[in-house]
């Protein structure tokens, strides 16, 4: 039998409709052909992907892979190219594939295409023709629309929060698409539509009420009642038509299995929604707490989180803990690209006068002067703790003024670990007071030895108080946006596939 050729394509996103500032090609890193080689042994699901099936004997033909980070809605122009260039490249390497593995987030938007997944999956199924099978892995904060399910056969989920298992999703893609390859059978998907935004610490899947959820999913794929499952989350700051929370489960093509693990997991998730919201702090409490412990702090600024989609601009925690006198040495980061310049043209060792902070969100933060020193400048270069991707915030400066140190970028980029401090010098453990801009990290990077984590309310366009948001587009009524919201565990059943 001659080896299995199965195509791998990547286009990953997460954007938040409540940032104004439009992403664009440009954000895209892009691997063509051969380049995504690179992804080989990396925590990322290409990387996983390309293990399970070179183990297995099987060709891979690689497309394209395109990511970028979290950020706002991608503008028309830019999704015409991107999209254009992904297409492409599946067309030129699709002829004869025996199935096709596509790793996508969910939770992309663009101007005039608020299904950017459902497109492309729609555009390659024509593509690669009615037979072959499309496998998908998503982030569980991904949107899964109807669109996305009439086009696949299967998909894979992280089962992880924060995430750590994008290798191991990506091989449990991988294994589901040579399964399907090798013994052709129909699958059915089962979809429970959760009419639930969530947030906060019980999503963490390792202490969480939404882990153990998650283990039942993983139970019933590792026990042979499931080919895959999972609940997915959704993003609550990508306001879409099908924006929600939803239970998914695949089975070999028995449908009555499928629908009564779907509505249990969704009853189950449904009963916990309370529990599943963010517990914030108001600032000046925090602070005022704060002052009086003698461990270092974490203030977590999640509405400023550019890992979820905001622009990473906010100076409220730093203007507040300014004004409030807080005199213990404090670290932050900030997006702030005409102060990085600056620090840059003034070189080590000089005092600059700066406007910092709101220059990308000038509606919700206004900036703050401050005279600095520039300790430190460096080209914004570096690693992902836990993925190992390359990190690129442009021109980078580190500035002291009073008793702060802060990061400046001249780029929105992800900052859900301690990558951009280390790579400019700085260990976070040297401080009082650390500012987070992500709602949460993994354990041991801030809460294994912090003393407290104070989860702020704060303005900003990835915010955890979710009715402040303004969602316009998602269905509705939607808990918590709404009261009194009524859950049926209604079952929408898809099948896909040829028998062997």
């Amino acid at each position: 039998m001659s080896a299995k050729r199965l195509l791998l394509v990547e286009c990953m996103q997460e954007i938040s409709s409540f940032n104004p500032v439009s992403s664009e090609y440009e954000n895209f890193h892009i691997e063509r052909g051969e380049e995504m080689r690179a992804q080989a042994g990396l925590n990322t699901a290409i990387g996983g992907a390309l293990a399970v099936f070179e183990a297995a004997g099987a060709t891979p033909v690689l497309a394209i892979a395109a990511r970028a980070g979290s950020a706002g809605l991608l503008s028309a122009r830019g999704w015409a190219r991107l999209s254009a260039e992904v297409l492409d490249a599946v067309r030129a390497v699709a002829g004869g594939v025996d199935g096709v593995y596509f790793s996508l987030h969910g939770a992309m938007g663009a101007e005039g295409e608020l299904d950017p997944e459902g497109a492309l999956l729609e555009r390659t199924r024509a593509i690669v023709g009615s037979d072959a099978p499309i496998v998908i892995s998503l982030d569980l904060h991904g949107i899964l629309t109807d669109r996305m399910l009439r086009q696949i056969d299967g998909l894979a989920i992280y089962h992880t929060y924060p995430h750590v298992d994008f290798a191991d999703t990506g091989e449990r893609a991988a294994r589901l698409l040579l399964r399907l390859v090798e013994t052709p059978t129909p699958t059915t998907i089962a979809r429970v539509v959760i009419p639930a935004l969530v947030r906060g610490d019980e999503l963490i899947t390792k202490s969480g009420c939404y882990g153990d959820i998650l283990r039942e999913a993983q139970r019933i794929e590792r026990d042979g009642t499931a080919l895959a499952a999972g609940v997915m989350i959704g993003n609550p700051f990508t306001d879409v038509p099908e924006l929600c929370t939803q239970a998914i489960v695949v089975t070999s093509g028995d449908a009555a299995a499928a629908a009564r693990e779907a509505r249990r997991l969704a009853e189950e998730f449904w009963s916990h929604r309370h529990r599943m919201q963010g517990k914030l702090i108001a600032l000046d409490r925090a602070i005022a707490q704060a002052k009086t412990i003698r461990g270092p702090v974490v203030f977590t600024d999640a509405a400023d989180a550019t890992s979820s989609g905001a622009t990473g601009d906010s100076n409220v925690i730093l203007a507040a803990l300014r004004a409030e006198g807080y005199a213990r040495r404090v670290l932050a980061q900030i997006v702030d690209p005409a102060a990085a310049a600056a620090a840059h043209r003034a070189g080590v060792g000089a005092v600059i006068d700066v406007a910092l902070g709101g220059a990308l969100d000038p509606k919700r933060f206004t900036p703050l002067r401050v005279r600095a020193r520039v300790k430190l400048l460096s080209d914004g270069k570096a690693r992902l703790e836990t993925m190992k991707i390359g990190l690129d915030a442009g021109p980078t400066a580190v500035i002291a003024f009073d008793t702060f140190t802060v990061v400046v970028f001249s780029k929105t980029l992800s900052l859900f670990d301690r990558a951009m401090y280390y790579a400019n010098g700085l260990d976070p453990r040297d401080f009082d007071l650390i500012v987070v801009k992500s709602p949460h990290t993994e354990h041991h990077m801030y809460d294994a030895w912090v003393e407290k984590n104070f989860n702020i309310d704060a303005p900003g366009a990835t915010s955890a108080n979710l009715r402040s948001l303004g969602h316009t587009i998602c269905a509705r009524p939607m808990f918590p946006l709404d009261d009194n919201v009524g859950f049926e565990p209604n079952v929408s059943i898809y099948r896909r596939g040829r028998a062997s």
